[in-house]
C-alpha cells in the first residue's frame, strides 16, 4: 500500500479499523481480494508478478499491511516485499517476534514499513529507521516514509479516520470518500524524497490518477472481536471498478 491510517484498540467493537490506498503502475497485474486457493484461510489481494500481497487478514484474526519507503537511487532489494505480508499470514508466530525476525534480514528488501498484528498485539518495523516495536492504543498514519511522518495526505487521512471511529457502526461509504480525496497540498508542504517536483505533486494526494500510475485499490479492514471484514474498491486507470466485501466469522 502507499497510504493508510488505522485505529488500534480505539473503537469499542473493532480492535482494528484500517483504511488505505494501494498505488501502483497500471501495467503491473494484480488480483482483487479473495480467499487464496493455496491457503483458503487467507483473505487478500495478490500481486501476480511476485505472488505476495500488500494487505491481508486470516480466519484466526492475523493481519498485515505493507507500504514501500520512497527513496531515489537506492539499491533494489533481492527479495519481494509483498512476501513479508504473505509469510506472516501463513505463520503462527507472535507479531513482535515476526517483526524481529524480519529485521534480521531487512537488508534483502527495498525500503519498507511493515505492520503485523492480531487482536491483542500490533508490531511495526521498517528497514529505513524503525526497529521492531509494539504499538500502543491510538490512531496512526503511514505512507511512504516512516510511521506518523507528517505528510499532508497522511495527516488528512488520520483526521478523517478520527471522525469515523466516533461512529458506533463504521460508515464504509464515508471511509471510501476519505480515500478518494484529491486535495493538492501547497508546494511548500510537499516532502522532498528525491523524485522531483512533478512526481512529488502527483504523489501528494490521497487518491492518485495519472496516465500510467495511480490508485489501484481502496481498502477498509474491520477486525472485530469475532469477525473480520475486508472491503475493496478497485480502480482501473482512475475509474471505478469492482467493489468487493468479504470476511470471516469466528
Amino acid at each position: 500500500m502507499c497510504l493508510l491510517a488505522f485505529a488500534w484498540q480505539v473503537h469499542p467493537h473493532y480492535p482494528l479499523i484500517l483504511i488505505g490506498n494501494r498505488d501502483e503502475f497500471y501495467a503491473r497485474p494484480a488480483q482483487a481480494i479473495d480467499y487464496w486457493q493455496d491457503a483458503p484461510f487467507i483473505l487478500a489481494g495478490r500481486d501476480e508478478q511476485e505472488g505476495g500481497t500488500w494487505l491481508g487478514v486470516t480466519k484466526d484474526g492475523r493481519w498485515a499491511a505493507l507500504t514501500n519507503y520512497r527513496e531515489s537511487n537506492a539499491p533494489k532489494g533481492s527479495l519481494s516485499r509483498g512476501h513479508l505480508v504473505a509469510e506472516f499470514l501463513k505463520a503462527d508466530s507472535e507479531p513482535l517476534a515476526y517483526a524481529q525476525q524480519v529485521f534480521t534480514q531487512a537488508e534483502q528488501y527495498s525500503g519498507f514499513n511493515l505492520l503485523v498484528g492480531n487482536r491483542q498485539q500490533l508490531a511495526v518495523v521498517s528497514n529505513r529507521g524503525t526497529e521492531p516495536q509494539l504499538l500502543n492504543q491510538g490512531i496512526y498514519g503511514l505512507s511512504n516514509q516512516l510511521l506518523d511522518s507528517p505528510w499532508p495526505k497522511t495527516q488528512r487521512l488520520k483526521a478523517g479516520l478520527s471522525e469515523l471511529v466516533q461512529q458506533d457502526n463504521v460508515d464504509l461509504q464515508q471511509a471510501l470518500w476519505l480515500l478518494q480525496d484529491t486535495t493538492q497540498p501547497d508546494d511548500a508542504d510537499l516532502p522532498d524524497t528525491g523524485v522531483g517536483l512533478v512526481w512529488e505533486r502527483l504523489l501528494a494526494t490521497a487518491f492518485i490518477k495519472s496516465p500510467i500510475y495511480g490508485t489501484r485499490a481502496s481498502s477498509i479492514l474491520l477486525l472485530g472481536k469475532n469477525t473480520m471484514q475486508l472491503t475493496e474498491q478497485t480502480w482501473v486507470n482512475g475509474e471505478q471498478g469492482i467493489l468487493k466485501q468479504l470476511g470471516f466469522n469466528g
